[in-house]
């Protein structure tokens, strides 16, 4: 019986190794689908039973076209409670959607005060600014919310970051808003900190 050379071996081999590859992806990415699915529809039992699957990795999943994951969705909605099931799963709550926006940069968005104190509680780090460099501070001086600037400050978020657009810190929009003189001085309470570097989005 004659042997086939090495390289039609491989030939014939390496497309069938990449073909078993692919469906294991592509389950995966469909479970991850399936999973952001069943959170926005806020499907609690179908959400449990594929995290309790064995060796489960999903909950961190992010959607392909904006990046968002589990986090971002019921955050948007102000679900507190299902928030702090994800956290407890396993979610990541620094997590950056596609423009670079973390759970805890919505939640001041929304003006999601209660959901804040959980992300914060829960590790989310206060200084992590999106793909323009905006923190969270910046945002929630910017929204003039006198109880959110000082959620975030309690939570060590810095006044002194700058963004990448204006490179002005929460600090300098606080005082560049005539209107909002009570969170200027409270950030006035605060001495001027260094601003340390803090990493750029990663997709």
């Amino acid at each position: 019986m004659d042997l086939l050379p090495v390289k039609t071996l491989r030939r014939l081999l390496v497309p069938l190794l990449i073909t078993a590859a692919v469906p294991a992806a592509a389950q995966q990415q469909s479970q991850g689908y399936k999973f952001l699915e069943a959170v926005r529809k806020a499907d609690g039992d179908t959400v449990v039973k594929m995290l309790d699957q064995p060796g489960q990795r999903i909950v961190n999943s992010r959607d392909i076209t904006t990046g968002e994951g589990a986090l971002h969705i019921v955050v948007k909605r102000g679900d507190s409670t299902y928030l702090r099931f994800l956290l407890q799963r396993g979610a990541d709550p620094n997590m950056r959607d596609g423009r670079g926006d973390t759970p805890l940069l919505l939640a001041v968005q929304y003006g999601q005060n209660a959901i804040v104190d959980v992300l914060t509680a829960n590790k989310a780090n206060p200084n992590l600014g999106n793909g323009g460099g905006e923190t969270p501070l910046i945002r929630a001086v910017q929204k003039r919310d006198l109880p959110m600037v000082r959620s975030l400050l309690a939570a060590g978020a810095n006044p002194d970051q700058t963004d990448n657009i204006a490179g002005m810190s929460a600090r300098d929009y606080a005082h560049a808003d005539a209107r909002s003189p009570a969170i200027a001085k409270l950030i006035d309470e605060k001495p001027k900190r260094a601003v340390r570097a803090v990493a750029g989005p990663k997709f």
